[in-house]
């Protein structure tokens, strides 16, 4: 009876314990549940207007950086093309018809003074700038042309995968308007939001673990990164005829406000996919940091 009362008393104290020093990690360690993973999210935009005619990539679909996204109809830009190819032959035949003139102008001179005046001479100079300044804006509108036709063709300018696809073929794109969430595959980042008055002594390069509410049993190691420096100020913005919002406060209730924190992680094991959205809770091993100073 005593032996089993004592192995009894034992487990109860281990409890007590183990409690106890889970406690005292809670208290020592900053930590939150209000976590999320977080990514860069490019918005692949079309730089010109026009008709899909091939959309190789699907909805949550990978692509590297380099593959097409899709194409737009480039018939218009092949025509623009032409039409400043051929500007441009115009423009240098006119500048070769000026210099022509204008070495006639002068051999004649020289030959005959007198024979042309100043004033022909000079304008014969001019038209020869003039000329000079045709070909270089044909020049331009031939890169414009050619920059447009390769537009045509939209690439991935980096690793992610393509979310909330809505584009079909035959959509109408039209230029400088986003049509295509792309998130960074290497951006991956955790976003914490703790107490501020939980990571006052808190700096970036503190050890963290990250657990993710869907791969509870695989805890990721991590650090801080950073630090935000604000948060947006809820009292004071502009209300209803131009006066401040001010919300009621108690002076004897004063509630912490949440700081962002910027977790990055340190290795991502091959079965954790990671999702822009997705709950995440952080703690910051301070004691980690204590123990090494």
């Amino acid at each position: 009876m005593f032996k089993r009362l004592s192995v009894t008393l034992c487990l109860v104290l281990l409890a007590i314990a183990a409690t106890g020093w889970k406690y005292q990690q809670y208290l020592q360690n900053p930590w939150t549940r209000d976590g999320q993973i977080r990514a860069q999210v490019i918005q692949v935009t079309p730089r010109v207007t026009g008709p899909i005619i091939r959309l190789p990539i699907r909805d949550n679909s990978e692509v590297k950086a380099g593959d097409v996204l899709f194409e737009i109809d480039p018939r218009t830009y092949k025509a623009a093309l032409a039409k400043a190819n051929a500007s441009l032959t115009q423009a240098q035949a006119v500048l070769k018809k000026a210099q022509d003139e204008a070495k006639r102008g002068q051999s004649l001179s020289r030959r005959q003074p007198g024979s042309i005046s100043q004033l022909s001479l000079s304008q014969l100079n001019n038209a020869v700038e003039s000329a000079h300044a045709g070909v270089m804006v044909a020049k331009a509108a031939l890169e414009e042309a050619e920059l447009n036709l390769s537009f045509t063709k939209v690439i991935a300018p980096v690793d992610g995968f393509v979310t909330n696809l809505t584009l079909r073929m035959g959509s109408q794109v039209v230029a400088n308007q986003p049509v295509i969430a792309l998130v960074d595959k290497n951006s991956f980042w955790i976003e914490g939001f703790f107490k501020e008055t939980d990571i006052h002594d808190v700096a970036p390069g503190e050890q963290a673990v990250v657990t993710l509410m869907a791969y509870r049993d695989q805890p990721l190691q991590s650090k801080v990164e950073s630090i935000g420096y604000g948060i947006a100020h809820q009292d004071g913005s502009t209300g209803v005829s131009l006066l401040p919002n001010v919300n009621p406060n108690f002076q004897w209730i004063r509630l912490a406000q949440r700081i962002p924190v910027r977790i990055a992680l340190d290795n991502v094991p091959a079965p954790i996919q990671l999702r822009v959205g997705a709950t995440a809770s952080i703690m910051i091993n301070k004691s980690h940091h204590q123990t090494a100073l």
